[in-house]
């Protein structure tokens, strides 16, 4: 099993027990991430990442992005990368029927692993409005460092947030603590189990 996977029993609303798997992005996994930003961004009117970069993330940059599966359907998905020891996770993003539960949890305990031992930062951008992804964002550590203008297009502002070298550090502890990095070792290329049963976050 590829770093980073897990998975994870939960009980639908039909009480029959839905298998999540987290894993690294795969090259053949672009159509799924094309339509899964059609699903959750595109039917909205907003915009869409541009096919290049989904294929750049499928075939090479799959280290640092992962997809979540309900049943063997995507559902979810992380994106980002890095260069120069900065990490910049880009997009994670998760169908309606399945935001507030546990599956965007399983997609940073993969994330985290796979960057903790190669950055001295990690940043994220993030819209004013979007308090769930910035209380996530806080909650890794992260701070609020500026407003980028313009970003995707005129008038659209982002919200920049960085989790330093010294949250870096903080996270990374907090990791080890909790049994999911090897304390002062790189992680290994193992699987990220999540426990069985957890349940949904409510």
């Amino acid at each position: 099993m590829p770093r980073g996977a897990g998975t994870l029993f939960v009980k639908s609303s039909k009480e029959r027990f839905m298998k999540i798997h987290v894993r690294n992005l795969e090259s053949g996994d672009f159509s799924a991430i094309m339509q899964l930003e059609e699903e959750i961004f595109g039917t909205s009117g907003e915009s869409v990442l541009g096919p290049y970069y989904v294929r750049l993330c499928c075939d090479f940059l799959n280290e640092h992005c992962f997809l979540a599966l309900a049943n063997d359907r995507p559902i979810a998905y992380l994106l980002g990368f890095v260069r120069d020891r900065e990490a910049y996770c880009t997009t994670l993003a998760v169908v309606p029927e399945h935001q507030g539960r546990r599956v965007v949890h399983m997609l940073i305990r993969a994330y985290v692993p796979s960057i903790i031992d190669e950055v001295d930062r990690c940043w994220f951008t993030v819209e004013e409005g979007n308090g769930a992804a910035r209380a996530l964002h806080a909650a890794l550590g992260a701070r609020e460092v500026g407003v980028r203008e313009d970003f995707y297009g005129p008038g659209d502002e982002r919200i920049v947030s960085c989790i330093d070298t010294e949250a870096v550090a903080r996270l990374r502890a907090r990791y080890e603590r909790l049994g999911l990095l090897g304390r002062n070792e790189p992680a290994p290329p193992t699987a990220t189990v999540v426990p069985l049963a957890m349940g949904l976050m409510q």
